[in-house]
């Protein structure tokens, strides 16, 4: 009497992981490295420690720069080292401008 649906019968996706760091280097082509700084006690010590991790992650449209706060997610092998592709930019780094140099007089 009770009918089932598609999609309580459908097998529920995988959550992919997500992770927020800053952009550190765009010179490779539709590749960013992202820093990922986490913060944990030290398991003896209880002291808290700061960790940092570099990700390669694909930015196809090559929008993300230097300094970016950006978020990936996992995605299947995609090369040799990236394993992740840029979700969204969370927050973008303030551009400054480029100081000239003064000839000494």
């Amino acid at each position: 009497m009770a009918e089932t649906t598609a999609t309580s019968t459908a097998k529920a996706a995988g959550r992919r992981k997500t992770l927020i760091g800053e952009v550190v280097s765009t010179k490779m082509a539709k590749t960013i490295v992202v820093e990922v700084r986490r913060q944990k006690a030290h398991p003896f010590y209880k002291r808290v420690v700061a960790r940092s991790r570099k990700f390669y992650a694909h930015d196809e449209a090559g929008t993300a720069h230097l300094g970016d706060v950006v978020k990936i997610e996992e995605t299947r092998p995609l090369s040799k080292l990236k394993r992740w592709q840029l979700k969204e930019i969370v927050q973008h780094a303030a551009q400054v401008a480029p100081v000239e140099a003064q000839p000494a007089s």
